[in-house]
C-alpha cells in the first residue's frame, strides 16, 4: 500500500509539473495604440499572409479573402491554414491582445496552443504594435464564413498541450543575427527573420520540428517530399545584393531563370515591398553567417 501511495504521489507531482510547464502564455498586459490599417497593409505584404490563407490559385482581389483551407504536408501530418478573415468563422471579434498573443506566442483566444506550422516563432521577433496594425488591416478585408478544416495528424501530435514543452525548447530564442547596429541590416533582419519568416522554409529542422539555428538558411528538405529548398547563405548564393533585390522584385535570376513553385508566390509579395526593403533583405542575406 505504501508503494502505491508513493506511486500516486509521484504521478500527481509529474502531472502537475507537466501542466505547469505546458501552460499557454497569458494575454499581454500592454496598452496598445489603435491599429493603423495603412501600416498593417505593409506588414501583410511582408508576412505573405495571403500566400497561406487565401484559396490556392486565387488572383487579384480574391487573394484578400483569407478563408484558409490550404493544406501543407509535413512529416507530422497535414496542416490546414485557418480562416483569418474578419468574420465569426475567422478572427472577427478578437481583441488586439488576443491577436498579438496568437501571432507571437501561438495561443488561441480560448487558451490552446497553435501548432508551429503557423510561424509564430518568427513573428515573436516583430514589434507587438505592428501586429495590432496588421489586425487593423485584416479587419478591412472581405469576410468569409468558411469553416476551418481539422488538421490530419497522428497521435501523439493531436495532443496540443504537449506543444508547451516544444515552445520551451524552440520558441523565444530571439534573433539569429546578433548584435546588429547598421540600420539597413536591422530592417533586413526584421524582414528575413521576423515578418518574412524566411527561415521557416530555408532552414533545416530536427526530429521534433525545431529549426536548427546553427544551420540558419542553409537549405532544407521540402516538407511535401518533392525536392529540396535551397540554401541562401553567402557561401551558397553567389548573387550580388543587386541580384537578390532584383530577384525579389521581378522573380528573375542572374541566369535568366524565373522563380517557381511556392517561391513565385513569395516574389509576388516582395515585389510589393519598397525598394529600400528589398535592398535591406539583400544586405542581410549577404551578411548572414
Amino acid at each position: 500500500m505504501r508503494v502505491l501511495r508513493w506511486g500516486a504521489v509521484v504521478a500527481l507531482c509529474g502531472a502537475g509539473a507537466f501542466w505547469a510547464l505546458t501552460r499557454p502564455a497569458p494575454l499581454p498586459n500592454t496598452a496598445f495604440a489603435p491599429g493603423n490599417p495603412e501600416i498593417g497593409a505593409e506588414i501583410f505584404v511582408a508576412g505573405g499572409c495571403s500566400s497561406c490563407h487565401a484559396e490556392k490559385g486565387s488572383e487579384g482581389d480574391d487573394k484578400l479573402v483569407l478563408s484558409g483551407g490550404r493544406g501543407f504536408e509535413t512529416p507530422f501530418g497535414t496542416f490546414y491554414a485557418p480562416n483569418i478573415s474578419p468574420s465569426q468563422a475567422g478572427i472577427g471579434g478578437w481583441s488586439d491582445a488576443e491577436f498579438v498573443r496568437a501571432m507571437q506566442a501561438g495561443v488561441s483566444p480560448d487558451g490552446k496552443h497553435y501548432y508551429p506550422a503557423f510561424p509564430y516563432v518568427a513573428y515573436a521577433n516583430a514589434d507587438a504594435q505592428d501586429m495590432v496594425h496588421l489586425k487593423a488591416y485584416i479587419d478591412t478585408l472581405p469576410a468569409s464564413d468558411a469553416i476551418n478544416q481539422e488538421h490530419e495528424l497522428a497521435l501523439p501530435f493531436r495532443l496540443r498541450r504537449g506543444l508547451g514543452l516544444w515552445k520551451r525548447l524552440y520558441a523565444d530564442k530571439g534573433w539569429v543575427m546578433e548584435p546588429v547596429e547598421d540600420p539597413q541590416l536591422i530592417r533586413g533582419r526584421m524582414l528575413v527573420e521576423g515578418l518574412g519568416h524566411c527561415g521557416e522554409c530555408h532552414t533545416p529542422r530536427d526530429g521534433f520540428g525545431g529549426l536548427k539555428r546553427d544551420a540558419w538558411l542553409t537549405g532544407a528538405p521540402n516538407p511535401s517530399g518533392a525536392g529540396r529548398i535551397p540554401g541562401i547563405t553567402p557561401s551558397q548564393l553567389a548573387w550580388s545584393e543587386e541580384d537578390i533585390a532584383y530577384y525579389l522584385e521581378t522573380g528573375f535570376t542572374p541566369d535568366f531563370d524565373t522563380a517557381g513553385g511556392s517561391m513565385a508566390e513569395v516574389v509576388e509579395n516582395t515585389a510589393l515591398l519598397s525598394a529600400e526593403d528589398r535592398a535591406a533583405m539583400a544586405a542581410y542575406l549577404k551578411a548572414v553567417q
